[in-house]
């Protein structure tokens, strides 16, 4: 019977002690010692084997289409207001966008008819562009800082006022690249 538990335990692999803190230490020096070799092999082979320069041919690129921006913080009109104009001269030649903004009656028109010019002159002055070629590509009228004042009322209430603000961009472009 002893002769039979003997065998037992012979077979069985013997129970593994935790690694002391100096063998931890050694395998994890081991692991990065291998880690950087494949590495420091790599660089070597890319040293020794140069990748042949690029050719002085470049491929033929378009021109970026010429925009020409022009854009007004703080305008105190209402955006909502300012939206129904911009969408009505947004894609019209420059042109046209004067006349329609020119006899419109909202006053949002002004702001913008000047805002356009503005782009208009920027596009002779600083692109080379003449400026009768070119037409509004885009046009985007954004909500600035709200004035909030309040207004005296009956009975010594106040009512609030809401005095509201845009940002108005414009961008131009010339008329073939529209």
């Amino acid at each position: 019977m002893a002769d039979e538990q003997e065998k037992k335990d012979a077979k069985k692999p013997a129970a593994k002690k935790p690694p002391t803190r100096k063998a931890a230490e050694k395998k994890r020096a081991a692991t990065k010692a291998q880690a950087k070799k494949p590495a420091e092999k790599a660089a070597t082979k890319k040293e020794a084997v140069k990748q042949p320069a690029p050719s002085a041919k470049k491929e033929a690129r378009k021109p970026a289409p010429i925009v020409v921006r022009a854009s007004s913080r703080y305008v105190r009109v209402a955006p909502r207001k300012a939206r129904l104009i911009a969408d009505q001269v947004r894609g019209l030649h420059i042109d046209k966008a004067r006349a329609l903004l020119e006899f419109s009656p909202r006053g949002a028109a002004q702001d913008i008819r000047k805002l356009m010019e503005s782009a208009a002159a920027n596009a002779e002055n600083n692109h080379d562009l003449v400026a009768d070629e070119m037409r509004i590509a885009e046009i985007t009228v954004d909500e600035g800082p709200t004035l909030k004042r309040y207004r005296p009322r009956a009975q010594g209430r106040a009512t609030p006022i809401h005095k509201r603000t845009s940002h108005i961009a414009v961008a131009l472009s010339p008329e073939e690249d529209f």
